[in-house]
């Protein structure tokens, strides 16, 4: 079968030699080298399970660090840490994984 004027034959190039190869043909036509077909998989879909998991282990870091570096522990640490930990970083981790929790709610919600 022969294209006619107005039609156009889909070709990609051969992996070995360069020339077009017909996208129905699985030889090459000119090396004679087998042309493998490559599908790209469709990107995968975020059902929002990795990012709640994720959120509650940091809600769960802010939580630990606000409980031992606050002195609320019987434990005592070992270094001494500043106070700025409990005051922003506790509070800013435990947000944040508040926030990515949201978010994967959000996304099961969607799917």
């Amino acid at each position: 079968m022969v294209p006619s004027q107005g039609q156009a034959v889909a070709a990609r190039p051969c992996a070995y030699c360069g020339k077009p190869v017909p996208t129905r043909m699985n030889r090459c036509p000119y090396c004679r080298e087998e042309v493998t077909e490559v599908r790209l998989s469709a990107p995968r879909r975020r059902n929002g399970r990795r990012e709640i998991r994720r959120g509650l282990m940091y809600m769960l870091l802010g939580a630990v660090i606000y409980y031992f570096v606050g002195g609320h522990s019987g434990l005592s640490l070992p270094i001494t840490l500043n106070p700025w930990m409990i005051t922003y970083l506790a509070p800013v981790v435990f947000l944040g994984g508040l926030g990515m929790s949201l978010y994967g709610f959000f996304l099961r919600m969607r799917s």
